[in-house]
Order: C-alpha cells, then sequence, then structure tokens
C-alpha cells in the first residue's frame, strides 16, 4: 500500500467507524496517545517492563505489538494530513527537501 491508498483507506474506514468527526485537536490528543504506546513497545523490546504481574511476552509478540502501535501513528497522522487537505506524499517531499537543503549545504550529506 502506497502513502495516497494508506489515506485513502484510512479515510474510509474511519468514516464508517464515525471516528471522523473528531477535530484536529482531539486528533492530535489520540497521536500523542499512541506515541507514548510506541515508546512503550520500545521499552519492552529494549529493556523490558520488569513487572512481576505482567506476563513477558516473546520476541515475535513484542514486535508485532511494535508494528500495531506505529500503525495507529501512521493512520492519525493520514486523519490530519485528511483535514488540512494535504497528500503524505507532499508531507514526506517536504521533509526531504527540507533534510537535504539543511545537511548537504552545511555537511555534505
Amino acid at each position: 500500500m502506497n502513502l495516497a491508498e494508506l489515506q485513502k483507506w484510512v479515510d474510509e474506514t474511519y468514516q464508517k467507524r464515525g471516528w471522523k468527526e473528531l477535530g484536529p485537536y482531539i486528533r492530535v490528543g489520540f497521536l500523542m496517545e499512541e506515541v507514548g504506546e510506541v515508546a512503550r513497545a520500545v521499552r519492552a523490546i529494549e529493556i523490558g517492563r520488569d513487572r512481576p504481574d505482567e506476563v513477558t511476552p516473546s520476541d515475535q509478540e513484542l514486535h508485532q505489538e511494535l508494528i500495531g502501535e506505529l500503525g495507529d501513528v501512521l493512520a492519525n497522522i493520514a486523519l490530519l494530513a485528511n483535514i488540512y487537505d494535504l497528500s503524505l506524499d507532499e508531507v514526506v517531499e517536504s521533509h526531504k527537501q527540507k533534510l537535504q537543503e539543511r545537511y548537504q549545504a552545511n555537511h555534505n550529506c
């Protein structure tokens, strides 16, 4: 699935679930929650959780959890882009250009 397909799929899926009505301010809150869940998943992979009340997941389960949480982050970013009528391709290209201008001019990267 490419970025444009992702945006369309997220738009249609979230519309069907009634989740598109939430405004950008609320959506950013959800994005931050999902980023926190990515941080928790990375921590579990890298240093563990050290919780006697939790069963330690397998490496495969930990990686699946990270994949799921990264997907949640991507979906929220796609929703924000849709709200502001931006394509993710445009966002990625702008970011790429910004970094190239910043670092190629200063560091020959």
